[in-house]
């Protein structure tokens, strides 16, 4: 039976953190056994904001494969391929932008809010504002019915089955297929200083090659509730830093709800909580970073990792865009 295609993947931006893990990577793990998975180290998409600094973008190539190895991403299982070096990927974007309005990429949702969250104002960088027909690309060039995000994406799976369709019209068949954005329940983890997202740009992450001393400081330096002053007073766990944390990586779930309900009535303090969420985060964090140390050891497998999973990403795309061109009565050679 053919298995199900999968295309994921991560921004090259720098290292990945403990939301990663929580929000994709642990899922990754789980799925790559059951599907075919792509894993796209997105470094085109990376420069739409980040132009001006190359070297960050071609550095965090190696950190963000690095991380995706440390974690048991096995490459025997998923392909992890690097997309500026898939020139489908390139080809079929420009295809798709004529199946495309600017007004309709204007009024994608999850665009306007990064634009706005970035304050780019009137100076949108061209391939930020395109990005959903990138996306389109990178998600029909292997064919993937499924990919997994979070909520906030979804409006850009969306856009990409509507490119779908109207390619298939034109082609007068179904050439692609639609995919399903898969949308984790947990949600996304809050950073540690209770602000926003975890993200590596803020400052508000753990890394998962984070030093014992520096998970430690993070987790001391979660919010709790600023209503709990005294160890007798009732704490809210709705909202409370730590507790989000221990919701998305404590295993033991009836022990959990034990410690909710006495820290709800009271007489449970900050400390306590917080040195089980440091347990927590240490046991796993730690074979990560030793696994990942070792790997450092020896980019040479890393690289050739990437290169290896690149030229079968590489040929697939390439075939799918020339289905895509002769469908739509394209010349092709």
């Amino acid at each position: 039976m053919t298995k199900a295609i999968i295309l994921t993947g991560d921004r090259t931006t720098g290292p990945l953190h403990i939301g990663h893990y929580a929000g994709s990577l642990a899922n990754r793990l789980k799925l790559q056994d059951s599907h075919e998975q792509f894993l796209l180290l997105a470094d085109m998409q990376a420069l739409t904001d980040n132009a001006g600094d190359p070297a960050k973008v071609r550095r965090s190539v190696i950190e963000v494969a690095l991380d995706y190895l440390a974690v048991g991403i096995d490459p025997a299982k998923s392909t992890i391929c690097l997309q500026s070096h898939l020139p489908a990927l390139a080809e079929l974007t420009l295809l798709y932008l004529n199946f495309v309005s600017v007004a309709r990429l204007e009024r994608n949702p999850t665009i306007r809010q990064e634009i706005r969250a970035r304050g780019f104002g009137h100076a949108i960088p061209a391939g930020f504002l395109c990005y959903p027909a990138a996306q389109a690309a990178d998600i029909t060039a292997f064919k993937a019915t499924i990919v997994p995000v979070g909520e906030d994406q979804a409006p850009l799976i969306e856009q990409s089955n509507e490119i779908v369709r109207r390619i298939n019209a034109g082609a007068g068949k179904a050439i692609l297929p639609e995919a399903q954005a898969v949308i984790p329940s947990s949600g996304r983890l809050p950073g540690v200083d209770g602000k926003a997202k975890m993200s590596k740009s803020a400052g508000n992450a753990i890394a998962l090659s984070a030093s014992p001393e520096a998970i430690a400081a993070a987790v001391k330096a979660m919010f709790t509730d600023p209503g709990h002053l005294r160890v007798e007073d009732p704490g809210k766990v709705e909202g409370n830093v730590v507790f989000t944390f221990l919701d998305a990586f404590d295993e033991d779930r009836a022990g959990l709800e034990e410690l909710k309900a006495h820290y709800r009535r009271g007489g449970l303090g900050d400390a306590t909580i917080k040195r089980r969420l440091d347990a927590i985060l240490q046991a796993l964090i730690a074979p990560i970073r030793q696994k990942r140390a070792q790997l450092a050891q020896d980019l040479g497998y890393v690289l050739d990792v990437i290169r290896q999973g690149t030229q079968k990403a590489r040929e697939r795309t390439e075939a799918t865009k020339q289905e895509v061109m002769a469908g739509l009565g394209l010349f092709t050679l």
